[in-house]
């Protein structure tokens, strides 16, 4: 009866193949989980901003890159006419509107808009939230969000009536005709009107890098055993 034992013989061109891919793999993943590391520091910078002591809002348009998540106050006077109403803001896992309206700086002709809260939807599609803005002039103090002026939609259609599925402030200014900044406050101050202010905290994205790193790595062991796996051959002795 004839033993037989193993033999690796990976032929040259194999071997370099699979030494480059590894390579490039391990590469990508090291990459990412730098990249990771520089977006904890940003997380670490966003979330002193959010923690800040509030400060206030100029009136004149600010730089949306210096005040992202910043604590601010504002003092002005609600426009509740202008209020929008944002489509498809899940809240445990019941559907709603989140309800903006425009707050005129006192004494200028700036607004800023103030993300008031969310509110659940009515039975209907047709049976929207009415929240009026509190009258008078009143202090918000929120966090500072830059929401992206260009969004993906269906067609070029320009929103219409108070439900918009999404809000970009150089849009809003331009269908309203006020001066707004380019930002939007989501306001953590306390007020009688039943909306539910619970916002997610600033998020860097650093655990999405982790993830990309962990499947580039996962890229390079598994090219590694079918490397070994596919060179390795039963040779019969005798």
């Amino acid at each position: 009866m004839s033993a037989s034992r193993w033999r690796f013989r990976p032929r040259p061109a194999t071997t370099v193949a699979a030494i480059a891919f590894c390579a490039l793999t391990v590469s990508l993943g090291n990459w990412q989980l730098r990249r990771a590391e520089e977006r904890e520091g940003a997380q670490r910078q966003l979330e002193a901003r959010a923690a800040g002591a509030a400060v206030a809002l100029p009136t004149d348009a600010v730089d949306p890159a210096e005040w992202a998540w910043r604590r601010v106050s504002a003092r002005g006077a609600y426009v509740d006419a202008h209020t929008i109403l944002l489509d498809n803001r899940v809240l445990d896992g019941r559907a709603g509107f989140h309800v903006v309206t425009p707050l005129r700086l006192a004494g200028t002709d700036m607004h800023v808009l103030v993300n008031r809260g969310w509110a659940p939807q009515g039975r209907t599609r047709a049976d929207l939230p009415r929240i009026p803005a509190p009258a008078g002039t009143h202090t918000v103090e929120g966090i500072v969000v830059t929401p992206p002026e260009r969004v993906f939609t269906l067609g070029d259609a320009a929103p219409t009536g108070a439900v918009w599925q999404h809000l970009a402030p150089g849009r809003y200014g331009e269908r309203t005709g006020l001066a707004v900044q380019p930002i939007v406050l989501l306001q953590t101050s306390a007020a009688d009107d039943g909306l539910v202010r619970r916002w997610e905290r600033p998020d860097a994205g650093a655990d999405k890098n982790r993830a990309y790193a962990l499947q580039w790595y996962v890229f390079a062991a598994l090219a590694l055993v079918l490397y070994v796996a596919l060179n390795l051959k039963r040779v019969r002795a005798g």
